[in-house]
């Protein structure tokens, strides 16, 4: 059975990292790490000279010398990258990784899971999303290789992740159906991953880590259950107020006078049929008070998801000025969020709060040069000779179209990739000391930050989080 009540939303990129899910664990609560990415935050730490030596301990733990060592020869920058340097590139994630990429994304998400379980006894999970699936396999895989308790997985429908774990957790080869934009009738694409390759006849039976998909439907919900060929353990079940990625409506209200999608009764998640499911089931979305943890509780759910509230406490990985911004705004009841239908290139709705100097604002956007050079929320598309293609809606439009896309699926599109790296300190520098501007995504509801934070202190923990949503405890 699971004691824990709270589950710390896994936010990427880097905001939920391995000091906050550590941090959250010793609580025993559920710390997680975002398993978005990973790679690139690795490696840029490492350009960085590895304050505090954190990447390299995790490193010393990796069960194959030789490849800890190749990644540290690779890319560790002893006294750091100078100020003002852009930092050094690495392979984009694509349908045929290389070994070394492969490498890489198994040793970045195994040195995740690894300082966030360094040191005590408490549950740790990585979040990933269904919607980047080309670094898939190889991350799971490093996550399982460094102890992983539970894999939770969102914005898709994740049918074949109980399969895979499976077959991770034997040391076995695995596969994963790609999405291909315009792809023949009949015609499949496969990613695949086989441990061995890697490690030889070296490859351990791994524990197995339980599942959680996050789910915004009773539908969903019951197709994940009855139709997924291995383990669901558990449901996160997720309304349109959490942050990050939304699912889109279900009905047809259009958008509102403010330009925003308008949710209705038809995405309100019918509990009963979750109930009657019978897996234990956390609450996410406005759910960021102990009153609304409690009500989770009375509703026969284990207890809550929780993102909003911890982005902004000391661990996360959010720069300290975009936390002591948001902070104050919520202070002082000046926040402004909107659920913005284009943004995100995955054509999911994406929630941002309005910062200055940020990518919600005209102006930044407008100035920052149309490009995709990260590549995460790419999307995979068949040539005519029936290869693989990729293509981002945030990229240059012309490039987009060229590849086949469709133009007004690039209007309003933003770099998410770029804004979310600049958001925790790791964002690009360019030609002319251009530095990308972050991008700050939120939920709906911030009133937990005025009521967690003391009046006149831009600074809260983790630990006041969850003493907090649940007193007492």
């Amino acid at each position: 059975m699971n004691s824990f009540k709270i589950i710390q939303g896994g936010m990427g990129l880097g905001i939920s990292d391995w000091r906050l899910a550590r941090a959250v664990s010793l609580r025993k609560q559920l710390g997680v790490v975002s398993g978005t990415a990973l790679d690139l935050i690795f490696v840029r730490r490492l350009q960085l000279g590895d304050p505090g030596g954190h990447m390299r301990r995790g490193l010393a733990a990796f069960p194959d010398a030789d490849i800890a060592q190749r990644i540290v020869g690779r890319y560790y920058v002893p006294e750091g990258k100078a100020e003002g340097q852009p930092f050094a590139g690495k392979p984009l994630v694509g349908h045929e990784p290389s070994r070394m990429l492969q490498e890489l994304l198994i040793v970045a998400n195994f040195v995740e899971v690894f300082l966030a379980k360094e040191g005590h006894d408490g549950p740790v999970g990585i979040n990933f999303l269904h919607k980047i699936q080309a670094p898939l396999l190889p991350s799971l895989y490093g996550a399982m290789l460094a102890g992983v308790d539970v894999v939770i997985v969102g914005a898709g429908i994740p049918l074949q992740v109980p399969t895979i774990i499976d077959s991770l957790a034997r040391g076995e080869a695995a596969e994963f159906d790609l999405h291909v934009q315009n792809a023949e009738s009949g015609q499949s694409h496969k990613l695949a991953f086989d441990p061995g390759d890697i490690f030889g006849n070296q490859c351990k039976v791994l524990p197995q880590p339980q599942f959680f998909p996050i789910v915004a439907s009773a539908t969903l919900a019951t197709v994940m259950v009855k139709k997924c060929k291995g383990k669901v353990d558990g449901l996160i079940i997720e309304g349109p107020t959490a942050g990050g990625h939304n699912a889109p409506p279900r009905g047809k209200g259009g958008l509102s006078a403010e330009g925003e999608p308008v949710y209705g009764p038809r995405d309100e998640v019918n509990l009963e049929v979750i109930r009657a499911l019978g897996l234990p089931f956390w609450l996410a979305g406005s759910y960021g008070s102990p009153e609304e943890v409690a009500k989770a509780c009375a509703s026969g759910a284990e207890g809550v998801q929780v993102g909003t509230i911890f982005a902004f406490c000391e661990e996360s990985g959010l720069r300290e000025d975009l936390k002591r911004d948001v902070i104050k705004s919520c202070q002082e009841g000046k926040t402004h969020i909107k659920t913005d239908p284009v943004a995100s290139p995955t054509g999911f709705p994406f929630k941002v709060i309005s910062i200055p100097d940020t990518l919600s604002e005209e102006a930044p956007y407008a100035e920052r040069p149309r490009m995709c050079d990260l590549g995460y929320l790419r999307e995979a598309y068949e040539l005519p000779d029936g290869s693989v293609g990729w293509r981002c809606r945030a990229e240059d439009p012309e490039a987009y179209v060229k590849n086949g896309g469709k133009i007004e699926d690039s209007i309003g599109k933003k770099c998410l990739c770029n804004g979310l790296m600049a958001n925790i300190g790791l964002g690009q520098v360019r030609k002319n000391a251009y530095e990308e501007p972050p991008l700050v995504t939120c939920g709906d509801d911030l009133s937990g930050i005025k009521r967690v934070s003391k009046p006149g202190e831009l600074i809260y923990t983790s630990s006041d989080v969850i003493d907090f949503l649940l007193p007492g405890n």
